[in-house]
């Protein structure tokens, strides 16, 4: 192979209904909510000694997290990342964090 071209390898077909992919079917049995709908939890871990707090599960396109994200990072004056439907925020930010979301019309479980 040359420099530059990448070796595509699909694993994990479906014999099920055809041919398919695994990963086509995942994408579809997302369910993508609207911020009313869902139903987020608060979680506090520490990593490397430092206070991280996550939020979630979200249940957003990629997009629409990663912009959800930055807006919520820039009204918090704080660091964080997207993974796996869990926002991450650095440090105990939890109640500043939860009215913030309520602004943008989240809600939480009880």
């Amino acid at each position: 192979m040359s420099r530059g071209t990448k070796l595509s390898l699909d694993i994990g077909a479906s014999w099920n209904e055809g041919w398919s992919l695994e990963e086509d079917r995942k994408a579809s049995a997302a369910e993508i909510l609207t911020p009313p709908e869902h139903r987020l939890v608060f979680q506090r871990e520490k990593r490397k000694g430092k206070i991280v707090t996550l939020v979630g599960p979200f249940s957003l396109v990629g997009d629409e997290a990663q912009k959800t994200l930055s807006i919520l990072k820039k009204s918090l004056a704080c660091g964080g990342a997207y993974k796996e439907g869990w926002m991450e925020f650095q440090g105990d930010i939890a109640p500043q964090l939860r009215a913030q979301l309520e602004k943008l019309s989240y809600r939480f479980k009880k």
